[in-house]
């Protein structure tokens, strides 16, 4: 059979919930231009809980996107990168920012009128 991700128990349903997730395509991005401790990361993207960046980033290397790097130096150090799969989203998720970022005000508009009819 065919992955669809239409269909409710297809793995690749997990899989577009793992990159479409704003979380993931954020830390994909941060880690285009090179791997990142896990402070660099949190402090690149505002708003992101230490737990939920904990939670993607695992998500992240558990479907082979993301490689984890622990160094044993006091203090420890560890270090994210993109693996060869990951960095093939790159096109794909700088799509979506270039996408988001150009289009910004038209969709801000689309809300405005939105809410003014509501």
């Amino acid at each position: 059979m065919e992955p669809t991700p239409f269909a409710r128990d297809c793995g690749s349903r997990q899989v577009l919930d793992r990159i479409g997730d704003r979380w993931s395509v954020l830390v994909v991005l941060t880690l285009a231009d090179g791997g990142k401790r896990f402070s660099e990361l949190a402090r690149r993207i505002e708003g992101v809980s230490q737990k939920m960046l904990t939670q993607t980033l695992r998500g992240l290397e558990r479907d082979g996107l993301v490689t984890r790097t622990a160094y044993a130096t006091v203090p420890p150090r560890v270090d994210y990168a993109l693996t060869g799969l990951g960095r093939s989203l790159l096109d794909l998720v700088g799509g979506l920012e270039a996408w988001a970022t150009t289009h910004l005000g038209e969709v801000e508009a689309a809300r405005a009128r939105y809410d003014a009819a509501g």
